[in-house]
């Protein structure tokens, strides 16, 4: 079983940073692929980032691309999300997500952390 927690959440404006994290309760982080999501009000949970098992591979939705940038701290079983030149549309709620490396899902879900951006 792995615990997700994340914090850093919160308001800000457009063209603001924010940077989110994602505490891991396992003891083999270093073996899980990590991923955020987002989910706005009336739509679809969507994919933001993911970032392989040793952090040497990252994927980025087209949306976030060159303003996001995922990272990990295997010693410290954290992941990160650094997010500059936020927009309006980047409110949501962030979710931290965890799966084994060859899953075709996701297992494992953070409560989500709320990121709101004004305009």
């Amino acid at each position: 079983q792995v615990q997700l927690v994340e914090s850093g959440g919160g308001l800000v404006q457009a063209g603001g940073s924010l940077r989110l994290s994602c505490a891991a309760s396992a003891r083999t982080f270093s073996i899980y692929v990590m991923g955020w999501f987002r989910q706005a009000p009336g739509k679809e949970r969507e994919f933001v980032v993911a970032i392989s098992p040793s952090g040497g591979s990252t994927t980025y939705a087209d949306s976030v691309k060159d303003r996001f940038t995922i990272s990990r701290d295997n010693a410290k079983n954290t992941v990160y999300l650094q997010m500059n030149s936020l927009k309006p549309e980047d409110t949501a709620v962030y979710y931290c997500a965890a799966k084994t490396r060859g899953a075709a899902t996701y297992s494992y879900w953070g409560q989500g952390t709320q990121v709101t951006v004004s305009s």
